[in-house]
């Protein structure tokens, strides 16, 4: 199937990159595959992170298919353009569609990419991650490859104003090594195993940071800054939920 739409889209993303002069750092994208399917598990601080998660397959020229909330996918804008690229909705209501997708594309050989967490973490920590990527990656015999992006919440994260337009933000992507899970083995292990890796990741990246100022709002609290702690983060999240299950009743 031809590619219209993505790759200008990753065109005209790398161009703004370069007109807003950020400071991306990848390190370790020569472990996403050039060719065959791979999975994809990213940290997730930001409303922008399928962009930078995707760029880190940019030098191995793969295009990621990311699992998205099925939302995204309704709006007017977005919507056609998440299709036509060939992202995977998430019915959080029907999640077996999604993933029966997920698997096919996989099974093409295609490197999809997944947010384990679920959701936009505010404390700016790994919280607990699902299993699904791992499960895919086993069903499928794809490398599973954890993904640590930072400074991307600076532009536009879950409770914060959009600065899309800052300039010279430094923006780190780290790509750790993959795992390997395989039919039959225990899919907890790994995962356990994914979140330390992720976890690892993401402290190399904040502590590697150009710009460690204190109590700013984009640092985590146990690095001197003023976001949620972890615990806060989840009593905040569980409230968010309830005000939107209230609304839907």
């Amino acid at each position: 199937m031809s590619e219209i739409v993505y790759p200008p889209v990753i065109w005209a993303a790398t161009t703004l990159f370069r007109v807003l002069d950020l400071k991306i750092r990848v390190e370790g994208a020569e472990r996403v595959p050039t060719s065959g399917s791979a999975v994809l598990v990213s940290n997730h601080i930001s409303y922008l992170d399928f962009i930078f998660a995707g760029y880190a397959a940019h030098s191995s020229r793969r295009l990621v298919r990311f699992m998205a909330k099925k939302e995204v996918f309704d709006h007017p804008i977005s919507g056609p353009l998440m299709r036509n690229m060939r992202h995977i909705p998430v019915d959080r209501e029907a999640g077996a569609g999604s993933y029966a997708a997920a698997l096919r594309a996989l099974k093409d050989g295609e490197v999809v990419g997944v947010f384990a967490e679920g959701t936009i973490s505010r404390s700016f920590t790994v919280k607990e991650i699902k299993s699904g990527a791992v499960r895919m990656a086993a069903a499928t015999g794809s490398p599973l490859i954890p993904i640590a992006l930072w400074g991307t919440q600076r532009l536009w994260t879950k409770g914060r104003p959009r600065k899309l337009l800052q300039r010279h933000i430094p923006i780190t992507i780290l790509v750790g090594e993959p795992l390997h899970p395989k039919r039959g083995d225990d899919m907890a292990v790994h995962t356990t195993e994914l979140r330390t890796r992720m976890i690892e990741l993401l402290d190399r990246a904040q502590r590697d940071y150009p710009e460690i100022p204190p109590g700013v709002w984009w640092q985590p609290a146990h690095l001197g800054g003023t976001a949620p702690t972890p615990e806060e983060a989840e009593e905040m999240d569980a409230r968010e939920a309830a005000a939107r299950t209230a609304a839907a009743e």
